[in-house]
Parts: C-alpha cells; structure tokens; sequence
C-alpha cells in the first residue's frame, strides 16, 4: 500500500502541499523523490497524488486521481468505561483499524484508573497521536477522533442521540446478532472497565433505551470486549 497521509485543506488547483513533520517524514525517512505517489486523505475522500517537488518544509503533489475512502457503512462510537492507560493505548489503536469514529472515555463508577481531567489532556495527545498511526496504517478515511473523559451522565446524553445503544455485561443479554444491527446505524457501544459495572448503572442504561448484549461464557479482559463486539458488529455490517 502506498504511504497515506492526511490534510485539512482540499485541493487547489490539482495539487495539494503537506508542511511540517509529515512533510520531513516524506523526504527523509521514506526518502521519496519528485515523480513518486502517495494516496493523501482529507474528509472520507483518497487522493492518488504524484510528487511534484520536495523541499526541507513542504511536498507539493499533483493530484492523479480521487476516489471514495474505504469507510464501514456505520457510524459506531465505542464508550469505553476508563480503564488503565496502557490498555486506553491499545484500545484505541485496534478500535481505529477496527472502524471506530470516535473514542470516549467515561468515568463509572467501578473505574480503577480516575485521572485528573487536566493532567489527562497530555495522555490525550498522545492517544490521538496513535490514533492518527492506527488510521494511516489501516487506510482508513478519517482521522477518529478520542474525546475528553466524560461522565456517566455525559455518556447517557451522548447515546440518547444514537440509532442504537448497546452496552456489553458479562451478566446477561442477548446476542449481538439478536440486537438489531443494520448498516448505516448511527451505533453507540459501551464497555465497561476491570471492575464491570454496577448492577444501578446497568438499571439506569436500560431505563434509557440501552440494550444489554452478552458476548459468550467466557469473561474477557476489558481491553479484549470492546474489539471483539466491534469485530462482531462490523462482520454483522458486512465491514469484514
């Protein structure tokens, strides 16, 4: 696959300029040269582009061609219940080349890690950072987004305006496939963190329209539930 990087600003005129780190990573890292292709992401929109000229801080590259990203046909929002940091890492990095759009982390209250929101802003970066790796290596069409830590509450207004609301407890529910999946849903999932949620939380989510899925006999890890319902949901979207 060609190397895949991603701008804010559309095309001008056929030919589109990259600046700063990505610009430094195309010409020395990967040592490309003028006449060279890479594919350039903006907005769900992939742009085979052919370099047209290098300097120290900028790439100008002419478009060849542009075509659709390949994006799941369903817009699926993990909520996941703040677990320790290193496994945030890994969530969000499989999460993002599983075809998540976004990332929210959410205080419950069996949550082991409770970082302050401020110091957690520093994390944060660097969760984006790697979900910005995660994007470009999987192809993705956009750049998913992790959000601040919200709370219960924050979450619950949040999966009021989705299609539909699962949350996965290890206690009990119906399968994914029974749930009422269907392409081109607006999908909000919820897991919990190493401590599982309390049975008031899970009450509190149905009386909101949350459905209760449950993922087999066996207990899985919290950084393992999330990746494997969304493998689920989108083999169920035929996004696999």
């Amino acid at each position: 696959m060609m190397p895949r990087f991603f701008v804010i600003d559309p095309p001008q005129d056929g030919i589109i300029t990259i600046s700063g780190a990505d610009a430094q990573h195309i010409g020395k890292s990967l040592r490309m040269a003028v006449g060279e292709e890479l594919t350039v992401c903006r907005d769900g929109v992939d742009y085979r582009c052919e370099i047209i000229g290098i300097t120290r801080e900028d790439v100008a590259l002419r478009v060849i061609s542009e075509s659709k990203s390949s994006e799941p046909n369903i817009d699926l929002t993990l909520f996941m219940a703040m677990p320790k940091l290193d496994k945030l890492e890994l969530i969000v990095q499989k999460s993002v080349e599983l075809g998540a759009v976004r990332i929210c982390p959410v205080l419950t209250k069996r949550c082991i890690s409770r970082p302050d929101p401020e110091r957690f802003q520093s994390k944060r970066e660097r969760l984006q950072k790697i979900a910005l790796e995660a994007a470009k290596q999987s192809g993705r069409g956009i750049i998913p987004e992790v959000s601040d830590i919200i709370s219960f509450d924050g979450c619950l207004r949040e999966l009021s305006e989705m299609d539909l609301r699962i949350v996965c407890y290890e206690k009990g529910g119906v399968s994914l496939k029974e749930i009422g999946i269907e392409k081109g849903q607006k999908i909000g999932l919820f897991i919990g963190s190493e401590g599982g949620f309390e049975p008031g939380e899970i009450e509190i989510l149905e009386k909101n329209g949350v459905k209760k899925a449950w993922l087999g006999d066996r207990i899985l890890r919290c950084e393992t539930a999330p990746l494997a319902a969304m493998s689920i949901i989108m083999f169920l979207t035929d996004n696999i």
